[in-house]
C-alpha cells in the first residue's frame, strides 16, 4: 500500500500510521506471559504468580514497550517503502479518530534536505604554505636546552635578569584590601618566558636577594580571575632567592640524550628539521582545510533541519560539561549549560557536515584503503615505535573511524583547490606556529 507523505513546511513531514489493536494486545499477552515464568511476588513460588498480578503489575510498561517497538517498525517501514531520509527521531501522537479495530498515529519527523553545490570555480581560496629555515630549527635546539638546563644561584649583587628562576614572597592588595589569590611565600617562576604578567616580570628584573619593592599593577581586562580583572592593586615583593641558568652545550653526549645515536649536531639539526616539518605539513593542512571548508559553504544552497541541529547542540553541551568534569569543577553534571550558546557553532557544523557529504558522494570522493594506511603510518612516524602505533589503530573500529574522516576531509580539500580560485600566501614559521 502506497504511503501517503504530507508536506508541511520545507523539510517537515507527516505520515499516518496504522496498528491493529489486536495485534498489539497479542504482542502485549505473549510477552506478560514470558515475563510470568521469572516474576517474583510475596506469597507466590516463581513461576507461579497469577496472571492477573502480572498484568496489575507490570501491564502498562509491557504495552508501552509493545507500543514503542511496533510503532518504530511502522515507521520505518513506512519511510523506507516511501524512500525518505529521515533526519533526526519522529514526533508521534495518537490520533482521536481511527479505523474500526486499529490505532491511528501521525508521524512528523524532517527529512535530509536537497544540497546544491555552486559552481566551485567561482570560490575564492587563500593556500598558505611555510617553510623550515635554519632559524627555525636554532630556536627548536635552543628549546631542547632549555628543557635540560639547570640553575646555580647568582652573587648577592647580582639582579634578577631573563632566564634567572626567582623565589619571591609577594602580596597584592586593591584599595587597600587583600584579594584571593594575591599572597604567595617562596613562590618561583622564570624571568621573561611568560608566566607571570608583562608588569609583575618587568618589576622584578634587577631585583636582588634581600630587596623589596612595591609597584602598581593593572590587571587586564579579559584576566581569568573574573574578581580582579580589569583592577589595579599595589603589590609588595621580597627577593627571596635568584638563580643563573646553564644552559647545556650541543655536545656529543647531549645529542644522544636525545636519542639520537649518531651524536653529531648535523643529526640532530636533521632529526630536528624532519619533526617541524611534519608539524608544518599538518598546520598548513589544518588552515588550507578550514579555508576550503568555508569556501564550500559559501557556495552551497541548502535548508537545515532542525533535528539535527538539536541533536549536534546536545552533543556539544555534553561536551563542554565533560570538559568540566576533566578540570575537576565540582557538580559540573548540574552546572548550567545555556544551549544556545552552542547554537551557532552547531548550525555549522551541520551545514559544513551536508554540504561535505554531497559533495563526497557526488565526486567519488571516500577514503580509499590505501590512503587509510599512508595516512597511519605517516601520523606513526612521529613516535618512538611506529609499527605498534599503526597496529593500535587498526585494531580498533572507532580509531579508524576517525582517521577515515580525516582522510575523506583531505580528499575534500584536494578536490576544492584543484577547481577553485586560489590565492598563494607565504607564512613566516613562527606566524605559523603561534596561529
Amino acid at each position: 500500500m502506497a504511503v501517503n507523505v504530507e508536506t508541511l513546511e520545507k523539510l517537515e513531514r507527516r505520515i499516518t500510521l496504522t496498528l491493529a489493536a489486536s495485534e498489539i494486545n497479542s504482542e502485549v499477552e505473549a510477552r506478560l506471559k514470558k515475563l510470568a515464568r521469572t516474576v517474583k511476588a510475596d506469597g507466590f513460588r516463581p513461576g507461579k504468580v497469577p496472571m492477573s498480578v502480572v498484568a496489575q503489575r507490570y501491564g502498562y510498561s509491557v504495552q508501552y514497550e509493545v507500543m514503542n517497538d511496533k510503532l518504530g517498525q511502522a515507521f520505518a517501514q513506512a519511510a523506507n517503502e516511501a524512500q525518505l531520509r529521515v533526519a533526526g527521531v519522529p514526533n508521534i501522537t495518537q490520533k482521536d479518530e481511527a479505523p474500526e479495530g486499529q490505532m491511528a498515529f501521525d508521524a512528523t519527523f524532517e527529512v535530509y534536505p536537497e544540497v546544491k553545490l555552486g559552481d566551485l570555480s567561482t570560490a575564492e581560496v587563500e593556500r598558505v604554505t611555510a617553510e623550515v629555515d635554519e632559524a627555525a630549527i636554532d630556536k627548536t635546539v635552543d628549546i631542547l636546552r632549555k628543557q635540560r638546563r639547570t640553575f646555580a644561584q647568582r652573587p648577592a649583587d647580582q639582579g634578577a635578569e631573563a632566564g634567572d628562576r626567582v623565589t619571591i614572597d609577594f602580596e597584592g592588595k586593591i584599595d587597600g584590601e587583600p584579594f584571593q589569590g594575591g599572597k604567595a611565600e617562596g613562590f618561583q617562576f622564570l624571568v621573561g618566558e611568560g608566566q607571570m604578567l608583562e608588569q609583575f616580570d618587568a618589576a622584578v628584573r634587577g631585583m636582588k636577594v634581600g630587596e623589596s619593592k612595591t609597584f602598581p599593577l593593572q590587571f587586564p581586562a579579559d584576566y581569568h580571575g573574573q574578581d580582579v580583572a580589569g583592577k589595579e592593586a599595589d603589590f609588595l615583593v621580597t627577593m627571596k632567592k635568584v638563580e643563573a641558568q646553564h644552559l647545556p652545550e650541543v655536545t656529543e653526549d647531549f645529542v644522544k640524550s636525545l636519542g639520537i645515536e649518531a651524536g653529531t649536531v648535523e643529526a640532530l639539526r636533521a632529526d630536528v628539521k624532519k619533526n617541524l616539518e611534519r608539524e608544518v605539513k599538518f598546520r598548513v593542512l589544518a588552515r588550507n582545510k578550514a579555508a576550503v571548508m568555508d569556501a564550500l559553504v559559501k557556495v552551497a544552497e541548502l535548508d537545515l533541519p532542525k533535528a539535527l541541529i538539536t541533536a549536534e547542540t546536545e552533543r556539544l553541551v555534553a561536551g563542554a560539561r565533560e570538559d568540566l568534569k576533566q578540570r575537576g569543577i565540582k557538580d559540573a553534571d548540574k552546572t548550567p549549560i545555556p544551549a544556545e550558546i552552542f547554537a551557532p557553532q552547531a548550525e555549522k557544523r551541520v551545514r559544513l557536515g551536508l554540504v561535505v557529504g554531497e559533495l563526497v558522494r557526488a565526486n567519488n570522493l571516500q577514503a580509499k584503503p590505501e590512503q587509510l594506511q599512508a595516512h597511519i603510518e605517516e601520523m606513526a612516524q612521529s613516535y618512538e615505535k611506529p609499527a605498534e602505533v599503526v597496529r593500535w589503530y587498526l585494531s580498533d573500529r572507532q580509531r579508524m573511524a576517525e582517521v577515515e574522516a580525516v582522510v575523506i576531509e583531505n580528499n575534500v580539500t584536494d578536490f576544492v583547490l584543484a577547481q577553485a580560485k586560489v590565492t598563494d600566501k607565504s607564512l613566516p614559521f613562527d606566524e605559523l606556529m603561534t596561529a
